[in-house]
């Protein structure tokens, strides 16, 4: 896979995470969605492991609020995102 389609699909998942995500975890997602458009692509393991981060937290948030609509959307984003990670090479499931 190429650093731009690997860039791209992690967009595109943040992307998905930040329509699901509450007020305060939205700001965090917005800003590392930019930083993965626009930062080098060297970094993306360590922007897809603030991701994973990231939907783990909003996941948890919406659980602390009883939101259990909103978790199944989350954990839904958060799966799909770890196995996109698993499958570039980009996190190591160990």
């Amino acid at each position: 896979m190429t650093r731009e389609y690997l860039t791209g699909e992690l967009s595109v998942l943040l992307e998905k995470l930040l329509a699901v995500s509450g007020t305060a975890p939205a700001r965090d997602v917005a800003n590392l969605r930019y930083q993965v458009e626009t930062e080098s692509a060297a970094l993306l393991a360590a922007e897809m492991a603030q991701a994973l981060a990231l939907a783990d937290w909003t996941c948890w948030n919406s659980l602390a609020n009883g939101d259990a609509q909103a978790f199944d959307r989350q954990a839904a984003i958060c799966a799909e995102m770890r196995m996109f990670g698993t499958c570039a090479g980009l996190i190591d499931e160990e």
